[in-house]
């Protein structure tokens, strides 16, 4: 189990909800802008310390509250533990078995999660800083010192930007560190992208039933070594500032049947193609934790088909996580028999009978 008990205090429209999450597969039904997608936000950003829908601080507080507060139960090794997460006015507050701090890092590795909502197609068709991030999750979660591998990056980064901007004398110096950390990032990529890549592909294949191509661009022209890129580039990059090379700039390319995902595909491939991700993301994570994750549907049928929503449920089955769905009804095919069920309206959340 990856989540038990959970509460929440002023959050959006929730006041105070509490409930306890079914081991296997909970149901929470409601109409549009009843709190369901609240609740599931909440969830979330107990395991992330962020909001899934970018939501800014101040709009998460419930209206004439000073802050948020949310709590759950979670299990890993032989023990229960406690989190918590409280954001408002003071500030974002942490907890873990009562001890502050730690930061969301923490949260993450407490209670990992995946979520899946009506915008997940954007792993698709956004940019590809959404794809980033995808891979830098997972390899968070199963590449040994990939946070310091990538905070290191991101200073030296920062760093050799600040340099391009004063003119670019100091250059040489700062080209060094860079190259340093960003070969020790590319190369936690690729061993991330190895595990993960024949799960991505049977994923997508399962799921879309048509070929599946994926192809990482490491940020530089394939052919040079990025420390020749960044001699090419040195006179752009003083130009605008900024460093144009490195892993910063990384993709995952998709390709459906020939097609490049991102454009030419409908949307509803786009988004089964980005639940293919997400889902093959949280095996592979689930396999080197040893432990099952929480994976978050919020309203998995929109803009799919039956047959596309009776193939992403069974993916979802085998992958053997404890999920916390939504939906407008409670009857689906597609949906397995609510292990749990509860039902919101007007924000307050109630058992089903």
């Amino acid at each position: 189990m990856a989540l038990g008990a959970f509460s929440c205090r002023d959050f959006r429209c929730l006041r105070a909800v509490e409930f306890s999450a079914d081991p296997e597969f909970t149901l929470i039904q409601g109409a549009n802008a009843s709190g369901k997608t609240s609740l599931l936000e909440a969830v979330a950003y107990l395991g992330r310390g962020r909001s899934f829908r970018n939501a800014p601080t101040d709009s998460l507080v419930r209206h004439g509250a000073g802050s948020f507060l949310l709590s759950g139960r979670v299990a890993w090794g032989d023990a229960a533990h406690r989190i918590g997460v409280q954001n408002g006015k003071g500030g974002l507050e942490l907890s873990i078995d009562g001890e502050r701090g730690g930061g969301v890092a923490a949260l993450a590795r407490a209670l990992p999660l995946q979520v899946i909502d009506p915008d997940v197609h954007d792993l698709v068709a956004a940019g590809p800083e959404r794809r980033r991030r995808y891979l830098d999750w997972l390899g968070f979660h199963v590449e040994h010192g990939f946070l310091e591998r990538w905070r290191r990056y991101r200073r030296v980064l920062k760093q050799r930007n600040a340099e391009l901007r004063a003119g670019g004398a100091g250059l040489a110096g700062w080209d060094r560190e860079f190259l340093a950390a960003a070969a020790e990032l590319h190369a936690a990529r690729e061993r991330v992208l190895g595990r993960l890549m024949p799960s991505l592909q049977q994923a997508a294949e399962n799921l879309l039933a048509e070929t599946v191509g994926f192809v990482y661009r490491q940020g530089w022209p394939q052919e040079l070594p990025l420390a020749a890129a960044l001699a090419a580039g040195r006179e752009r990059d003083v130009q605008v500032g900024a460093s144009q090379c490195g892993p910063h700039r990384a993709d995952l390319a998709l390709r459906v049947s020939e097609r490049a995902a991102r454009k030419l595909v409908s949307r509803g491939q786009q988004k089964l193609l980005a639940c293919a991700m997400v889902l093959a993301a949280t095996g592979v994570a689930q396999q080197q934790l040893g432990r099952r994750l929480l994976l978050l549907l919020d309203d998995p049928a929109a803009e799919l088909d039956g047959g596309s929503l009776r193939r992403l449920m069974d993916e979802v089955a085998a992958l053997g996580c404890q999920v916390i769905a939504t939906s407008l009804t409670a009857e689906s095919a597609a949906f397995p028999a609510a292990h749990a069920l509860f039902h919101v309206e007007h924000g307050e959340l109630t058992p089903a009978s």
